[in-house]
């Protein structure tokens, strides 16, 4: 932006603009089916947001935030201007997925929080405006593949095709390195396509995506699970590959570890997620087509997204009592308040300083048919820095449930570290590496993303794949 058209700009007038809704379909319709909830911005909508920018001084606070370092004020004054081909370029520049950004990342993500409107209940909907322009240039030009280095001779594999791993070879395919990712599902994509519901995220946009990384060159290994069908050590000795990217994510369920938690009809949050209408059919592996259908009355146990998103999945499905239980209250539930919102909106309940302490089968039939409860109420906090949820005693209650949903938290393959000599992971089997390279105890491994750090948003596990290319590249060519 020309400095004198900064100067004119002002900004206390444009702090008492207000923002600009984000459309959704109306509850009735969207509650449904499956298709994508969000309708998004108009182009005259993307405008009058952006143009309620105030282009802050530098160092502009929403950029500094940002894990990949998007230049949030430039792409706005072009968004206000009707630029949106330079807007959606200013975004590709720094983020190889803008269009999934702008659906998945929360209101509460790191950019959004920090614009200074915000603490007027008015920041920019940054993402809905980068989703926008992304949209509009892949919908009305394409999106140009990049002009690529020259070979290197070098062979990196990269091992998981979510977020981390995506950033991760479009980078070092631009540099001229051979990249091959593998994945353990039919399809890439990793949580994008079996973690995150289709009314969230429309699958077709990772399609693109993937199909757009083919034609740049990146090659593709489904069906194959590294630790099982190959080890890290393999892919080195037998495969080639001069170094290898871990972004393997964080998959494995946890447990609540009460009586009856193996009964029937009592499903893991990704077991029933992943599944049709979530997923389109043919993107399943062959034992997951058939639905995990729900009865009359679901108990979702957890809190955060992938608790919401079960909610949303079975209203979807015809459920006709949802409820999602809590040991803390909304002030402590991770995840997306604005989603949250949605659930309720759509039928489901929350029911706060709540938990269950067994899963009962009354009947004798095998199945889950209902749970035993007990209220809490907050002591100190813990480790997380959030006040213990600490059990009321005499505060018992029963619960009738057909169906009982967990989602209460992930964590990585431990296969990583069980397979890998001398690579180095910590609880949970957490990898370690060092945070501003990636670089893990065996220097041609790298790995980033959520099975380094846990559960975190799609941003975050970019910002990991971005630090981690940059210093495989120069792990490769010695600079």
């Amino acid at each position: 932006m020309a400095s004198n058209e900064k100067k004119a700009i002002n900004r206390k007038e444009r702090s008492k603009l207000e923002k600009v809704p984000l459309r959704y379909r109306s509850t009735d319709e969207r509650s449904r089916d499956f298709e994508e909830t969000r309708v998004g911005y108009t182009a005259e909508e993307a405008m009058a947001e952006a143009a309620r920018c105030i282009h802050c001084p530098e160092p502009v606070a929403c950029v500094v935030a940002c894990p990949l370092g998007n230049d949030i004020e430039a792409a706005l004054w072009c968004v206000e201007k009707g630029d949106f081909l330079g807007a959606a370029e200013i975004y590709r520049a720094t983020n190889p997925i803008p269009e999934i950004c702008g659906r998945v990342c929360p209101d509460e993500s790191s950019c959004a929080t920090k614009c200074v409107l915000a603490k007027r209940g008015k920041g920019i909907n940054t993402q809905a405006i980068e989703a926008f322009v992304s949209d509009y240039q892949r919908k009305e030009v394409g999106v140009a593949l990049p002009e690529k280095a020259p070979p290197t001779g070098k062979k990196v594999g990269i091992v998981g095709a979510g977020p981390a791993g995506l950033f991760v070879a479009e980078y070092l395919a631009v540099a001229g390195h051979r990249v091959v990712v593998y994945d353990a599902w039919p399809a890439p994509g990793g949580l994008l396509v079996y973690g995150i519901p289709n009314f969230k995220l429309g699958k077709g946009i990772v399609r693109w995506k993937t199909d757009w990384l083919r034609e740049l060159g990146v090659e593709f290994v489904t069906n194959t699970r590294i630790g099982k069908t190959l080890t890290l050590d393999d892919l080195i000795e037998k495969e080639g590959c001069d170094a290898i990217f871990l972004g393997t994510g964080a998959g494995v369920e946890g447990t609540m570890g009460i009586p009856g938690e193996d009964l029937g009809r009592v499903h893991g949050s990704m077991q029933y997620l992943v599944q049709p209408g979530n997923v389109p059919e043919e993107l399943l592996p062959e034992g997951k087509r058939e639905p995990i259908q729900v009865g009359r009355r679901v108990a979702v146990i957890g809190g955060g997204d992938t608790a919401t998103d079960c909610l949303r999945t079975a209203i979807r499905q015809g459920a006709e009592k949802v409820v999602c239980y809590y040991r803390r209250t909304e002030v402590e539930m991770p995840g997306n308040a604005t989603e949250r919102r949605h659930a309720e909106e759509e039928g489901a309940e929350i029911h706060y300083l709540t938990a269950p302490v067994e899963m009962l089968d009354r009947d004798g039939d095998g199945n889950v048919d209902a749970m035993r409860m007990i209220r809490m109420e907050l002591g100190e906090p813990d480790s997380s820095g959030r006040r213990r949820p600490v059990p009321i005693e005499g505060s018992e209650y029963q619960v009738e449930v057909d169906d009982v949903i967990l989602a209460v938290g992930f964590w990585p393959d431990p296969l990583m570290g069980e397979t890998t000599p001398d690579l180095e992971t910590r609880k949970w089997g957490l990898v370690v590496v060092d945070e501003e390279t990636g670089q893990t105890s065996r220097p041609e491994i790298f790995a980033g993303g959520d099975n380094v750090t846990g559960p975190a948003l799609v941003n975050t596990a970019l910002g990991a794949g971005k630090r981690a290319a940059q210093a495989i590249d120069k792990y490769l060519t010695g600079k």
